[in-house]
């Protein structure tokens, strides 16, 4: 698949999120979606960014977004995550890695020299149409949600 850019329709998926309830991108139209990419719950810098969009969500609603966190994790994982962050979006289990491909956000990553592959931290802003019109490919963590507001001006 080529690589997503700015101005591109973002993938429609289906999926289920942390409550096991079933949904689609195509829900959210008529509305702004943050939509970021993590490696795993319960890890450090993806604790910290979870925790930032969190400690930030009333602007991020305010300024008209709705958030939706992907990984490969399941859903008995990311409600974990969820209840003990008290984050207050949702969560998409993607563990068979479908909207992940779709965004094409997996691939090889370079840790401390170490090759592998795995999920680059990606969001998506995506307008009420659904038309992707931001792309971060290496979020900072810790500002995130700053990151995203600055995106609007």
């Amino acid at each position: 698949m080529a690589e997503l850019t700015e101005g591109k329709k973002a993938p429609d998926f289906t999926t289920t999120d942390q409550d096991g309830k079933r949904f689609s991108l195509k829900d959210y139209r008529g509305k702004k979606v943050v939509l970021y990419f993590y490696p795993k719950d319960m890890t450090p810098t993806c604790t910290v960014e979870a925790c930032n969009l969190r400690d930030n969500f009333s602007s991020l609603k305010k300024a008209g977004f709705e958030v939706i966190g992907v990984s490969p994790d399941d859903e008995e994982s990311h409600k974990k995550f969820e209840d003990k962050h008290s984050l207050p979006f949702r969560l998409a289990a993607d563990p068979e890695k479908k909207i992940i491909e779709k965004y094409g956000v997996w691939g090889e990553k370079n840790m401390y020299g170490v090759k592998k592959m795995g999920l680059k931290r990606t969001t998506f802003l995506i307008d009420e149409e659904g038309v992707i019109f931001k792309i971060f490919r290496r979020p900072k963590s810790n500002m995130h949600s700053e990151e995203i507001l600055a995106a609007l001006s």
